[in-house]
């Protein structure tokens, strides 16, 4: 894949350090930062500011990728937040918090390609833990549900435009983001096991399928969500 012009909001994490860095060679990107602009040096990459969960923000942020790029051949919302705990103690701020970050910021994308873009592929952040009911995850799968079930009707509203709506629902993933359970060996342990292949996920997994799905050569795909979590949802080991 070459010669593609990409935006990728979220790009400082673990998914989005992987994802720039598999991209930056062969395509031009515009990453967007909230509050620290990205220190790379990758070839073919522009950086600008954009608030994620201020629709007005995001819009503005698009319609600068379009001048610098004419045309853009895929967005990447890649912000997100965990918060694990059981519903009666996550405070209203955690709430609002995650709304925000999750939903509202992929809601914000959805809206902004909407208005702005055509013959695209929008590529979403879900979780696997929708499909599951795992204690303390009151909070993110109701946002990350959200999430799914927005890419179906993204992929109706404006498929007159060629627009594509996809979301990737990762298992456990090594990243800055998870370190609370991947920095504790008990707890990534336990986490292993769930997996059937006896481990978590790397970054460059979820960039795989990412990069799959923004490629303008698979343009017949939309209206999915694509689970990457190593069997976590959908096998069990048996004795």
């Amino acid at each position: 894949m070459k010669n593609n012009n990409f935006i990728i909001i979220g790009s400082s994490g673990g998914i989005g350090s992987q994802l720039v860095a598999d991209l930056a060679v062969n395509n031009n990107l515009l990453l967007g930062y909230h509050s620290e602009k990205p220190h790379n040096h990758l070839p073919n990459t522009i950086s600008a500011p954009v608030d994620a969960s201020s629709f007005e923000s995001v819009i503005s942020f698009l319609e600068f990728g379009k001048t610098e790029f004419k045309k853009i051949d895929g967005i990447v919302n890649l912000p997100g937040s965990v918060i694990l705990k059981p519903a009666h103690l996550v405070t209203e701020d955690e709430f609002n918090m995650s709304i925000n970050i999750n939903l509202k910021s992929a809601f914000a994308v959805v809206r902004a390609s909407g208005k702005l873009l055509s013959e695209s592929s929008v590529v979403l952040m879900s979780t696997a833990v929708t499909s599951l009911g795992l204690a303390n995850h009151e909070l993110i799968v109701s946002a990350k549900a959200g999430i799914e079930a927005m890419v179906r009707s993204a992929s109706v509203s404006y498929s007159r435009k060629s627009l594509r709506f996809n979301a990737i629902a990762p298992g456990l993933i090594d990243t800055p983001l998870t370190k609370k359970i991947t920095g504790n060996p008990v707890a990534l342990e336990i986490s292993k096991n769930m997996h059937i292949l006896k481990r978590i996920g790397k970054p460059s997994d979820i960039s795989n399928i990412i990069q799959f799905l923004i490629n303008p050569d698979n343009n017949w795909i939309t209206g999915q969500t694509f689970t990457v979590d190593g069997g976590l949802s959908s096998t069990k080991e048996t004795s």
